[in-house]
């Protein structure tokens, strides 16, 4: 059969390979803190034992991309939102720990403060315990006080400190539930120069318009694919049939 089919057929299922990596991205347009997942297209010869007259194509994800998202106030007390560089470090759910830049915290039935994801915040002594409360106040530092139950306007006591930090972003990498986390299982030192914005959210940093456009893209990219495969089939079709006829 003609190589051209395996060329083809190799297209198709690259493209559908990123055509995945941005429906994602799409799909996460509107999700608190996302950073959208970057992919690229690379041409690979086939070598044999002669000279290379196939091309290849094979789809890699070279990274994430890091820019923040769009502030979004909400006048939520409990939303946080990142000025400027910046993470807030969670525990995720094999114990260690990440790092997020969603901000949507609340409070869980056992009054340990997490993530709208579920993950733990952590401070500086492990995860948040927030004490009964009549009111919540979050610093532009991290640091979290409360207004205990029946005390006075002005009584608020200092509970914790959410650990922000800077953690290197050229050893930084995504896991699949969407948190970051240092290459080598090392982990940050807090950042008493991060500073959070109350009553907002950083937004995805997913372009939906562009990805919509990629989408299209990738679609005629592999319909063009499909094609190519309906064109080496028809083409040994025609050589069976000259084949037969000799």
């Amino acid at each position: 059969m003609d190589h051209m089919l395996y060329v083809a057929m190799a297209g198709a299922k690259q493209t559908l390979m990123a055509q995945a990596v941005n429906s994602h991205n799409l799909a996460n347009a509107s999700t608190t803190g996302f950073k959208a997942e970057l992919f690229q297209a690379r041409s690979m010869p086939v070598f044999g034992e002669v000279h290379p007259s196939r091309v290849y194509t094979m789809t890699e994800r070279p990274g994430v991309d890091l820019r923040p998202g769009s502030i979004q106030h909400t006048g939520r007390e409990l939303d946080l939102a990142i000025n400027g560089e910046g993470w807030i470090a969670v525990q995720s759910p094999d114990g260690s720990e990440a790092y997020t830049r969603a901000g949507d915290l609340h409070t869980n039935i056992n009054g340990l403060l997490e993530t709208g994801a579920g993950y733990l915040v952590l401070g500086n002594a492990g995860p948040i315990s927030i004490p009964p409360a009549e009111k919540m106040e979050i610093a532009v530092d991290g640091t979290i006080s409360v207004r205990p139950v029946g005390q006075s306007v002005r009584a608020l006591a200092e509970v914790d400190r959410i650990k922000l930090v800077t953690p290197p972003i050229e050893r930084m990498d995504k896991g699949k539930d969407g948190l970051f986390r240092i290459r080598g299982e090392e982990e940050a030192s807090p950042d008493a120069s991060v500073r959070l914005v109350s009553g907002a959210l950083e937004g995805s940093n997913v372009n939906a318009v562009d990805a919509l456009v990629r989408m299209i893209s990738l679609a005629r990219r592999f319909e063009l694919d499909i094609k190519l495969m309906h064109v080496a089939e028809e083409a040994a079709s025609a050589s069976a049939s000259v084949t037969r006829m000799t």
